[in-house]
């Protein structure tokens, strides 16, 4: 039987509050990557959890939890470098595909999974929840930041909210 959307949401608390997914105990002792997907279409109800549930009850809990929004770090990143307007305007012009190729080399996963562990000391939290994801594509790609992120988190677990599927392999953003 498959759980419903709102018992897969009351599933996240008890999972990543437990000692063993903070500790990073199970799977290998490899880094606690956790995967949760859901249907794109409840991106509102996904982002109204994290901020008005997930967050407060790891405070409660006095675990130190950071939230990284995927899109709003690109956008953050783009600015530093007055890109933002000239990449807006590129794509005006000269379409999707000319303003991401000229943006891939800033925006690689590496250089963006440095640029996460460079606003957060992954030694003083216990949590990193990553959300964005879909409004981050196609400027990101989840996949090789998750591998680009195993080399940077040390043993800090990662939360990640993925809307569309992970069957455990491969994530299909959008259900696509």
């Amino acid at each position: 039987m498959t759980a419903t959307f709102d018992e897969r949401l009351n599933q996240i608390l008890p999972g990543i509050t437990t000692p063993e997914f903070l500790a990073n105990k199970g799977l290998g002792n490899e880094i606690g990557f956790w995967v949760f997907d859901y249907p794109p279409e409840r991106e509102l109800d996904i982002r109204a959890f994290v901020a008005g549930v997930v967050l407060p009850a790891l405070a409660k809990a006095t675990i130190k939890a950071v939230e990284i929004n995927l899109f709003q770090l690109i956008v953050d990143v783009l600015e530093e470098r007055n890109l933002l307007d000239r990449a807006i305007a590129m794509q005006a012009d000269k379409g999707d595909a000319a303003a991401l190729a000229a943006l891939r080399p800033v925006l690689k996963e590496d250089k963006l999974a440095q640029r996460i562990t460079s606003l957060i000391n992954v030694d003083d939290i216990q949590l990193l929840i990553l959300t964005g994801v879909g409004a981050a594509y196609p400027m990101l790609r989840t996949h090789t930041l998750l591998s680009a992120m195993h080399a940077v988190m040390k043993t800090t677990p990662l939360l990640m909210f993925y809307p569309g599927r992970y069957d455990g392999f491969s994530l299909r953003l959008f259900n696509k």
